[in-house]
């Protein structure tokens, strides 16, 4: 089967997913076991990843990972690449897909637009399923055998095995994405507004003509 090559421009787009494997958390007072939801970015151009745990893939949480991973990444791309999960895009379509007012607005805050792939189409996002890949392994693998009891202590040391990979030199180019993301993305990327985004919901009723 033919499939086209991708190539990646410095600082042009952004893959988001989240992962199908999901962290968890401990009650302390009654022991039960939570689970989380993984949410993993990338930049095209350098592969340099993001992940943190949230609590779901509500808006909220899908909105405010997206902030902390910018700020992670110290700018932004002109093109961000979600799946079609009703936190980003409200009507998945292959050519005028509907994309939630909020994450629009978001989007447009740190100047960049969203282009959603088609639905059932991994191969629209090879960079967001190999580090979701990534993440499952060298991320939540590593910490199965710890025990984490608030959200913020996992996310800790998600930061950290997050940097342990991405200072870690890949097989294939012999250097880590890190150098790369300076070489090529940093300098292209669009820097952060001056102000952060603040969340917005946004509610729609039906009114009569007069």
């Amino acid at each position: 089967r033919r499939s086209m090559r991708q190539q990646h421009r410095a600082g042009e787009k952004l893959f988001v997913d989240f992962s199908g494997k999901r962290p968890q958390v401990v009650d302390p007072a009654t022991g039960e076991e939570i689970p989380l939801e993984l949410f993993v970015g990338v930049l095209g151009a350098s592969g340099l990843i993001y992940a943190e745990a949230t609590r779901g893939q509500d808006l909220a949480s899908w909105v405010s990972a997206h902030v902390r991973m910018l700020e992670y990444f110290q700018g932004s791309t002109a093109i961000w690449v979600p799946d079609n999960l009703k936190s980003g895009v409200t009507t998945a379509h292959a050519y005028e897909p509907g994309i939630n007012r909020t994450y629009d607005e978001l989007a447009r805050h740190y100047g960049a637009v969203v282009i959603p792939t088609r639905v059932a189409r991994p191969k629209d996002k090879p960079k967001a399923e190999v580090s979701v890949q990534i993440a499952q392994r060298w991320i939540l693998a590593a910490l199965r055998h710890r025990s984490f009891f608030t959200l913020a202590d996992l996310n800790t040391a998600i930061g950290e095995r997050v940097d342990a990979v991405n200072d870690r030199p890949m097989k294939t180019v012999g250097v880590s994405r890190r150098a790369i993301f300076e070489q090529l993305d940093r300098p292209a990327l669009r820097p952060l507004p001056t102000t952060g985004y603040e969340l917005a919901e946004w509610n729609t009723c039906r009114v009569n003509i007069d």
